[in-house]
């Protein structure tokens, strides 16, 4: 976990760590303090018990801030937690049928691939063609645009059909969500 959090937040050169000659400095409230030298930024911070933090290394002359930069890792931290729950990890599924399909069973993939799809997950429809059916990717082709007219008030086609070896694929992605009361 730590080492996650160590590449999320960059790092800033804190106090000894900066390297310029002189820095312009901002306050901890936000206020300009102007240019000086870094000792004298420095003692300003012990003065005032916060940390000297370079926020802009390649401005000219860096700024600095003062701020509690414990506190400031930690705030970062907490933000990049709530990004990382608030975003929705979509995953490609996939529903294999075959030219000789039932039409019951052809109802239950289709059930399915809307379930994929209404849970937000994208869907990739393959038609594997086995011995002499890939002579007749007509009755894919068939199976693909009713699988797509099927979910279609779920689903917008990502990509069209098309072969791929002794498969023919389609893409489906999930509609935009409408909000409904």
């Amino acid at each position: 976990m730590k080492e996650v959090d160590k590449n999320i937040i960059k790092k800033l050169r804190v106090n000894r760590e900066i390297r310029a000659r002189e820095v312009r400095l901002v306050g901890e409230k936000g206020e300009q303090l102007g240019i000086m030298p870094i000792d004298q930024a420095r003692e300003t911070a012990r003065r005032q018990n916060l940390d000297l933090v370079e926020v802009a290394a390649t401005a000219t002359p860096p700024v600095c801030r003062l701020l509690d930069y414990g506190k400031y890792k930690y705030e970062q931290a907490k933000k990049e937690r709530q990004a990382r729950k608030s975003q929705k990890i979509s995953l490609l599924k996939e529903v294999r049928i075959r030219p000789k399909i039932g039409s019951h069973d052809f109802d239950a993939k289709t059930r399915k691939a809307k379930k994929f799809l209404e849970g937000g997950d994208k869907v990739k429809v393959s038609v594997l063609f086995r011995g002499r059916e890939i002579t007749h990717p007509d009755i894919g082709l068939r199976l693909l645009k009713k699988m797509a007219g099927s979910v279609q008030e779920v689903a917008s086609l990502e990509r069209q059909p098309l072969m791929d070896g002794r498969r023919m694929i389609m893409i489906l992605a999930p509609a935009a969500t409408r909000k409904t009361k």
